[in-house]
């Protein structure tokens, strides 16, 4: 009778446990709100290119903003490494308050969106951030960089990048900055890929926006196809007369998959990938915070660049997220305006854009985790 009744009880516990995991694996799959600004003109899924998408995983909204005048199109896309989360703002932040007076802006502001279905395991990364507002909270998942395995598995040994044949760790099939072009990929993560390609062939510039963790070489940087370079250098003087301090780096021809080489290849756009230094995806950092996520300070890194361990300044203040959304959009601004000024035979002319200063010293704007 005792042994029954502990099995009962193991099994009530067993049961308990697995409705508890399956509400928190169901709640990751709730929709983000963002909500379309006055300057939207059309609003669309990903699958209005790719079918295949419709209705599944990697189904993902699409913005466009588009002038009553004609004119060049920008492409930018936020979330293609859904953890990289000032780049996903920062999209956001385009759509609900940016006009276009001249040309079109395209703003895909989650391009991997079944990566902010999950988190990195064994790296206690917050679910969802919560933002207040004068409307209410707001809140934004927190993902991962690869497309969520209960979608795309199992994992080849080796992923073969098409075209190029290059020849990759498996798991980097699930990893949409090594898909592109997408072609004619029958797996998730590829087809989304095809989809932003096929997105691309439209734009006269395509601007993906990334970040990484402080130790990494390329940090504050723009990397740019060899054909946007004279763009990038633009922008990135304007930056620095800005005192916005930016990098730039060529793509590298023999690194394949990634936005800024194969939209280059591909398409005719100009192509671009900025990266912001994030520590919560370093190596160095201490506890995987709010404070981490969120203010970006860790005494760990302030350690690291006393060492001269770090591609960044790092200091008591961090690196706050407000300055690393206030960064991307800073940079993308300045591509627009250098496109602008190399191609005035078709501008895109944009008003309203978020100011760099007054989001970077928004110290009031507080965010909160909700799990």
């Amino acid at each position: 009778m005792g042994a029954n009744r502990s099995a009962l009880w193991f099994t009530v516990g067993a049961v308990a446990i697995a409705v508890a995991a399956g509400w928190v694996f169901w709640s990751m799959r709730e929709v983000e709100p963002i909500i379309a600004g006055p300057g939207v003109t059309n609003q669309r899924m990903l699958s209005a290119i790719e079918p295949s998408l419709a209705g599944g995983p990697g189904d993902t909204p699409v913005f466009e903003l588009a002038g009553q005048a004609g004119g060049g199109t920008v492409m930018v896309l936020g979330g293609t490494h859904p953890q990289e989360i000032a780049g996903m703002i920062a999209a956001v932040l385009i759509v609900e308050n940016v006009k276009v007076k001249k040309g079109r802006l395209v703003v895909v502001p989650q391009a991997n969106r079944s990566g902010f279905t999950h988190t990195d395991p064994m790296e206690a990364y917050l679910h969802k951030i919560e933002i207040p507002t004068p409307n209410g909270p707001r809140w934004f998942r927190v993902g991962m960089r690869l497309t969520n395995p209960a979608d795309q598995w199992p994992d080849p040994e080796i992923y073969v990048h098409e075209p190029s044949g290059e020849g990759m760790v498996g798991h980097e099939t699930r990893n949409l900055n090594r898909n592109h072009p997408g072609l004619s990929s029958k797996w998730l993560t590829g087809r989304v890929s095809s989809a932003l390609t096929q997105l691309a062939k439209g734009s006269q510039v395509v601007f993906d926006l990334h970040e990484a963790q402080p130790e990494y070489p390329v940090i504050n940087t723009f990397v740019v196809h060899e054909r946007a370079f004279e763009t990038a250098a633009t922008a990135q003087a304007m930056m620095q007369g800005r005192r916005i301090p930016m990098n730039i780096e060529k793509s590298p021809r023999n690194l394949h998959g990634l936005s800024h080489r194969e939209f280059g290849d591909h398409t005719n756009a100009l192509s671009v990938l900025a990266e912001t230094a994030n520590p919560a995806m370093g190596r160095f950092r201490g506890r995987t915070s709010l404070d981490l996520v969120v203010d970006g300070k860790d005494p760990n890194y302030v350690r690291a660049a006393a060492l001269r361990r770090l591609f960044v300044r790092f200091d008591d203040n961090g690196w706050p997220l407000l300055l690393r959304v206030a960064r991307h959009l800073a940079a993308v601004q300045e591509i627009i305006n250098a496109y602008n000024e190399l191609n005035p035979e078709a501008p895109v002319e944009i008003e309203n854009f978020p100011d760099y200063r007054q989001i970077k010293d928004r110290k009031s704007t507080r965010l909160n985790s909700s799990h």
